[in-house]
């Protein structure tokens, strides 16, 4: 799990890559929750999807947002960090010409620039997103939605209500030849504490029957 250090828009971007070396390997770029609250790619939840994504032989990335970590810059709210996946993105793309399969990730604020980032780069095929927030960020820009996902929350979330992710859902579900796998946790807050194994296994349950389907189209 090599460091590795991108040029972004604000200077040195922060990240740790497992590359696959198999040409037409599959690519995953993993985005970790506000930086104002702790964030960063050390995020024990960010690092379980990390995992997954490996084990099913991505060339998988997780990085720090400008400000965090060795990551140059300042909290943006939101505008910058858009441009910090970007620019991780086609670094991503730059060391896989050959992939034609790309997954995006986020958890809680990494889900809502994961939403953002799959609306604008159409190489995007699928997404996973953790208690993405939808009663305090505007997720109205997907519409349409270009690409199936899932979508986990826990049931005990006291940041995000369930009935916001529940409306979020039923908004994109409403959208023509996009559905959305929502998953709950029962007792499951935010961060999903002592509930790892239960969100390891709703992912990697999710993630291959994803790869399933895309093997037999």
């Amino acid at each position: 799990m090599p460091e590795v250090i991108i040029n972004g828009p604000e200077g040195r971007i922060e990240a740790r890559y497992h590359h696959v070396a198999e040409s037409g390997a599959p690519m995953a770029l993993l985005l970790h929750p506000h930086p104002e609250h702790g964030g960063s790619m050390h995020n024990k939840v960010v690092y379980a999807l990390f995992q997954a994504f490996v084990q099913r032989k991505f060339s998988t990335m997780r990085f720090n947002f400008r400000g965090v970590g060795r990551s140059q810059g300042e909290h943006d709210g939101g505008e910058g960090e858009l441009c910090d996946a970007a620019a991780a993105l086609d670094w991503l793309q730059t060391y896989n010409p050959n992939s034609n399969v790309c997954w995006v990730a986020g958890f809680s604020f990494g889900a809502w620039i994961a939403m953002q980032l799959l609306m604008r780069r159409p190489e995007i095929s699928g997404f996973i997103s953790l208690a993405p927030p939808a009663n305090t960020h505007d997720f109205s820009f997907l519409a349409p939605c270009p690409s199936s996902g899932l979508v986990l929350h826990g049931t005990k979330d006291d940041v995000v209500p369930e009935e916001a992710v529940d409306k979020l859902v039923a908004e994109i579900n409403s959208q023509r030849n996009i559905e959305v796998d929502h998953r709950t946790i029962d007792g499951a807050d935010h961060f999903f504490n002592d509930k790892h194994d239960d969100l390891v296994g709703h992912v990697n349950d999710y993630l291959d029957e994803a790869m399933a389907e895309n093997e037999a189209a």
